[in-house]
């Protein structure tokens, strides 16, 4: 298994975490991460939900228009593929691209799944036995010199035990500061906790707080993100709000400095690298500028 903390020095403390290349040509996306690699960050995370490019073949053009970032999924759904197709994708990509790719796996939401033509149930026992197909699967191309690291899409105590046992480590999306000391805790001090964290470089409370809820109204539908913000506390008058309280807990606006401020905090709480998804409609002045504002190492 991949060394967790030398995962983390590679990846560095902040990263890229972008739905914005989804709605991008190939040659777009291109443009975008040789930007973002020209700035400093190690690290790009992309996702794969049910309208998005699909996760293998969206990290190949990444990392062939790239020289050095680390592609990471943000997260490959374990319904969309079966466990041994997984497993070599990852080879494929590791042995291709030694050091740059990253497998971030997870079992995404029940609408997400419905929509496949799934069925979503036994999410954890789900994971655990994909798990150890994936570890069986048999594979006729060459073994990459360095095994891709794994890491899970973790929210609760479960699966975040399962990722701090059976992978890398975890990758919270969605979530508020206080949920980073919780992660550490039950993951212990060994295993990566990649936070996602969504900004907005806007100064003007009232209008970052739109382009905040806009982004947050569909993720607050899902049983899997209410019920994390639950178990942190919050009322259910806060999530069906959503109220301004909650907003500013899990977008972070304001001044570079605001935003820094909120990247610090997940760090010190526990976190070894946060994902930085920028919601304005052009990422890169506020990758620009945290660049800036927080160095690597």
């Amino acid at each position: 298994m991949t060394d967790p903390r030398a995962l983390a020095s590679r990846l560095g403390r902040v990263g890229v975490w972008s739905f914005h290349l989804d709605r991008a040509s190939a040659r777009e996306a291109g443009e975008f991460g040789r930007a973002i690699e020209a700035l400093g960050y190690r690290a790009l995370w992309i996702p794969e939900s049910a309208v998005s490019k699909e996760v293998f073949a969206h990290s190949a053009l990444l990392l062939a228009a790239t020289e050095r970032l680390i592609v990471a999924t943000g997260i490959a759904n374990i319904w969309a593929r079966d466990p041994v197709a997984m497993r070599n994708g990852e080879r494929a990509l590791a042995e291709a691209y030694p050091g740059r790719f990253l497998l971030g796996l997870g079992v995404s939401h029940e609408p997400a799944v419905r929509r496949r033509g799934g069925k979503y149930e036994k999410p954890l026992a789900h994971m655990r036995s994909y798990l150890d197909a994936m570890d069986s699967a048999r594979y006729a191309g060459p073994e990459p010199a360095e095994p891709a690291p794994r890491v899970l899409a973790a929210l609760g105590p479960k699966m975040l035990e399962l990722a701090g046992s059976r992978t890398a480590g975890a990758h919270p999306y969605f979530v508020p500061v206080e949920h980073t000391p919780f992660a550490r805790k039950i993951l212990g001090p060994g295993p990566l906790l990649a936070v996602e964290q969504a900004v907005v470089l806007e100064r003007d409370a009232t209008r970052a707080r739109e382009i905040a809820r806009a982004h947050m109204g569909g993720y607050l539908r899902l049983e899997n993100y209410a019920n994390s913000l639950r178990r942190m506390g919050w009322a259910d008058s806060d999530i069906a709000g959503p109220s301004d309280a909650l907003v500013d807990a899990v977008v972070a606006y304001g001044d570079t400095s605001a935003l820094a401020a909120r990247v610090r905090a997940h760090l010190a709480g526990g976190a070894d690298h946060v994902c930085v998804q920028v919601l304005n409609e052009d990422p890169l002045p506020a990758l620009r500028e945290l660049a800036r504002a927080i160095p690597q190492t």
